[in-house]
């Protein structure tokens, strides 16, 4: 279930979890995802979506989902992706420039976890360790009683993404994985951040300390584009990369003491809500 910030529950993706639901719980669909879920099938989807041949889907694409172009730039479209990636008109996503203020990265629907000793969270009855998600656990262990922050993106969201704070990030690690949807029922099956292709760089910044930030990519394309794969100066609001077909998730992960998360928030993840967020809006403040 989804609320917005005033508290208003939100009914979403009731036609994309039908689709989810054969796939994931009856057998012809489990044989299906097996054959969806293979690296030459998302790179063939891939090539579709990069190509001319791609145009014509994009039109009943905006009208199912309900999309408003006017709040985008307006341009010809050479293929799916080109009108996937589209930017929105900036001023439609004000950064909150506050140094306190911790910003959204994306448009999306936001869980926040306590990290706990053991580091693992449940998620729509499947289980996650840090260490699964980096592959890496000296790192995991720093992050013991902080908070993961887990930002779900629909097919219909904005999917650029930016930078939450000045300061500098590290070299871009990639982990290989086998792509599958994000959607929550994906989640009661499989452990859907284990086994998707993901990416992530540390972020050593001015106000939330070292924060380890993940793209992770989903079922068919998920192809994730970072602009700077090096280590790089970066400013708050600007943008980081791109999803490009296929809904995506952002993981943030900050230590502990850093960051006081909004309290509604808090309230929505704990009763197994996830809250509509905007790219740029503020959802937390600096641990004073």
């Amino acid at each position: 279930m989804i609320k917005d910030r005033n508290g208003r529950i939100i009914q979403s993706d009731s036609g994309q979890d039908k689709a989810l639901d054969f796939l994931y719980n009856t057998i012809f669909g489990r044989i299906l995802l097996k054959v969806l879920t293979a690296s030459v099938i998302s790179e063939i989807a891939g090539k579709f979506m990069d190509s001319p041949l791609s145009v014509p889907i994009i039109k009943p694409f905006i009208r199912k989902s309900g999309i408003n172009l006017s709040e985008y730039h307006k341009k010809k479209y050479t293929s799916f992706n080109d009108f996937f990636t589209r930017k929105i008109r900036p001023e439609l996503r004000p950064i909150d420039m506050s140094a306190e203020s911790l910003i959204s990265p994306c448009d999306s629907k936001l869980t926040v976890y306590k990290i706990n000793d053991k580091s693992i969270f449940r998620i729509k009855n499947s289980y996650y360790r840090i260490s699964d998600l980096l592959c890496n656990d000296f790192i995991a262990r720093r992050y013991k009683s902080g908070y993961c922050m887990i930002f779900r993106l629909c097919v219909d969201d904005y999917h650029r993404y930016c930078y939450i704070d000045n300061g500098t990030k590290t070299e871009n690690v990639h982990i290989n994985g086998e792509l599958h949807t994000v959607n929550p029922i994906a989640l009661e099956k499989y452990n859907i951040y284990k086994r998707n292709s993901r990416e992530y760089t540390m972020l050593h910044t001015e106000n939330f300390g070292d924060v380890v930030y993940i793209e992770v990519g989903a079922m068919l394309v998920g192809r994730i584009k970072n602009h700077h794969l090096h280590t790089h100066t970066v400013v708050k609001g600007a943008e980081k990369g791109m999803f490009e077909y296929g809904g995506s998730t952002v993981v943030l992960l900050f230590e502990k003491n850093t960051v006081s998360v909004d309290k509604d928030i808090l309230a929505n993840s704990v009763q197994g809500y996830e809250t509509v967020v905007r790219y740029g809006e503020k959802i937390g403040k600096k641990k004073l």
